[in-house]
């Protein structure tokens, strides 16, 4: 599996919407567009980087940029995750391991000596044409959407 590395296009993937509606990401090119991927809903660091994006969306829409957060947990899973936070930014699931493959998400972890395969906390900033701007992987939440919210002003 090869990571996607900056100038790239976006890849040709759909999501399942919180909604349940398909989310097709070649929709968002005509707009910048922040993808996010994060391991699991309401765990402590997912539920802070949701909650920090929500709270910056209004910043971001300001810059005319569009919020995705993914991972593999159910549309029903993030409904009740976006309800208990009172998230807004929107949520979808990696129903299939083609957008996990595509964003080279999908990697080996470590934990208490145990192997297993997970998402590796990643987000992806695109440019209004569609080509990966900025990517950070093994991202660290505190301060993560400041840096993102200034990268986003930088490219527009």
């Amino acid at each position: 599996m090869t990571a996607l590395v900056e100038g790239a296009a976006i890849p040709a993937v759909d999501l399942a919407g919180q909604d349940g509606t398909r989310i097709d990401l070649q929709g968002y090119v005509g707009k910048p567009f922040v993808l996010y991927f994060y391991p699991k809903d309401d765990t402590t660091g997912c539920t802070r980087e949701a909650q920090d994006f929500s709270a910056a969306r209004a910043d971001f829409e300001a810059l005319g940029v569009d919020l995705l957060g993914v991972s593999r947990d159910t549309p029903e899973k993030h409904r009740k995750f976006t309800a208990k936070y009172d998230l807004t930014v929107p949520l979808a699931s990696a129903d299939t391991d083609a957008a996990l493959e595509a964003f080279g998400v999908w990697v080996e972890k470590k934990l208490y000596g145990k192997t297993y395969m997970g998402i590796d906390r990643s987000t992806f900033l695109f440019a209004a044409n569609g080509t990966l701007a900025r990517v950070w992987r093994k991202v660290r939440v505190p301060g993560h959407v400041e840096q993102v919210l200034a990268a986003a002003r930088a490219i527009l």
